[in-house]
């Protein structure tokens, strides 16, 4: 499959901020994670950038109307892709009760077909490791797959001085027979924008 990536910083700060309000607001229910909040923001990116929702096949492009967004969950029987089906049409807390439940049916071994079927997209995160950034592989059919690292502390540029912010750096894989780099671009540019000021993401 020919192959690009693309790969943008992101200032976490008020990602961090909604989610912590988040998790105050959970009660009894799961408590939303940082991937939570990265399945609502691609799932609202993917909306707006369709060549990304994708799969290719020697039939053709496939483009979908909602983003069913598979989740990387390494699980004793090796890494599975569960999926959560329409994400865009979900709140965060949403996302955290139903990622909770796949996540748990993976380690338990107790995955059902239909938790793994449909999925237009996958995020890929090794944060929770230390992992700074690195490239996931594509998951065929899908045209893209977003590698997501871990959140640090780093010195930026801001206003002619330098400060230091949450940062957190993203690197999304795509098939070049469906998605061209400024398709590619534009999704990322919405994913940064999306988590930099989460309200743009409603």
């Amino acid at each position: 499959i020919p192959v690009f990536q693309l790969t943008i910083d992101v200032d976490m700060e008020r990602a961090l901020a909604l989610r912590e309000a988040l998790v105050d607001r959970a009660g009894e229910s799961a408590k939303p994670t940082l991937s939570d909040v990265l399945t609502k923001v691609c799932a609202a990116a993917l909306m707006r950038n369709r060549s990304v929702n994708a799969h290719f096949s020697p039939e053709g492009i496939e483009l979908f109307p909602t983003a069913n967004v598979g989740i990387a969950v390494a699980a004793p029987q090796g890494l599975v892709v569960p999926v959560i089906q329409r994400a865009e049409a979900l709140s965060i807390l949403e996302i955290a009760s139903v990622r909770a439940e796949l996540v748990g049916r993976a380690r338990d071994n107790k995955l059902r077909q239909g938790d793994l079927d449909g999925g237009t997209f996958t995020i890929s995160n090794l944060g929770m490791y230390g992992i700074e950034r690195f490239i996931a592989v594509l998951n065929p059919p899908q045209a893209a797959i977003l590698a997501v690292g871990s959140v640090e502390e780093r010195p930026v540029a801001r206003t002619g001085e330098v400060v230091v912010r949450p940062t957190m750096t993203v690197t999304l894989t795509c098939d070049h027979r469906t998605v061209d780099g400024a398709d590619g671009a534009r999704f990322l540019e919405d994913v940064k924008a999306f988590l930099e000021e989460p309200g743009l993401a409603l």
